[in-house]
């Protein structure tokens, strides 16, 4: 699934070690991103509407 951090947080990703971006990116659907998700930290989102969303600026 491909999930974005809600504006101005920073959402560790336990997979990589490391921060989601600000642009978001894959994640394996797991049980900790389900409670980010049912908690408002993340969204889901598409990569392709993301994608489109840099052309256009």
């Amino acid at each position: 699934m491909y999930l974005k951090p809600a504006a101005g947080l920073a959402v560790p990703d336990p997979a990589r070690g490391d921060v989601l971006p600000p642009e978001g990116r894959d994640v394996e659907a797991t049980q900790y991103w389900q409670r980010r998700l049912n908690d408002g930290d993340v969204s889901q989102s598409s990569a392709e509407s993301t994608q489109a969303k840099k052309k256009e600026s």
